[in-house]
């Protein structure tokens, strides 16, 4: 009995994925110990993509241990040579600054919001590499940060 809830959970879970929003590109990376060190640096490969157009949007998994309302994140891209290409900081916030609810969807402690990145990401990109930027040397209560590129 126990197999078959876990098949159909996994069934469910297949289609309600497979009709999300189309994407070219989707990709998380997680942290041990749910704290993001000053040192990790998150890279992440588009080498795979004919070209990168389109919406991109960060996610950041959460719980709420995490003591600020927001999250800064350095964001480099390079191209196959190692050119940077850009080079920016994004703000996305965490929790609402007036209420002090959590921002996007989440069960039990742990959520996860999405933020639209606020420039366009070059179309000769192969690389993006994100660090945290909230001169802490650790930032507890983040489990993962992703990218992903919507078609256009």
């Amino acid at each position: 009995m126990a197999k078959i809830y876990q098949l159909a959970v996994i069934g469910i879970s297949l289609l309600l994925f497979a009709c999300g929003e189309e994407r070219m590109y989707e990709e998380y990376h997680s942290f041990d110990a749910d704290s993001w060190q000053e040192t990790d640096s998150i890279s992440f490969d588009l080498s795979n993509l004919d070209s990168v157009r389109g919406k991109a949007v960060v996610g950041i998994r959460y719980t709420e241990e995490y003591p600020f309302s927001n999250c800064y994140i350095k964001v480099i891209v390079q191209d196959s040579r190692r050119v940077v290409l850009m080079d920016s900081l994004w703000n996305v916030p965490i929790f609402d600054r007036q209420t002090g609810k959590p921002i996007g969807q989440g069960f039990g402690n742990t959520f996860t919001t999405y933020d639209t990145v606020p420039i366009t990401i070059p179309t000769k990109a192969v690389k993006v590499i994100m660090l945290q930027y909230m001169r802490q040397a650790e930032l507890e209560g983040i489990e993962a940060v992703g990218l992903k590129v919507l078609k256009p």
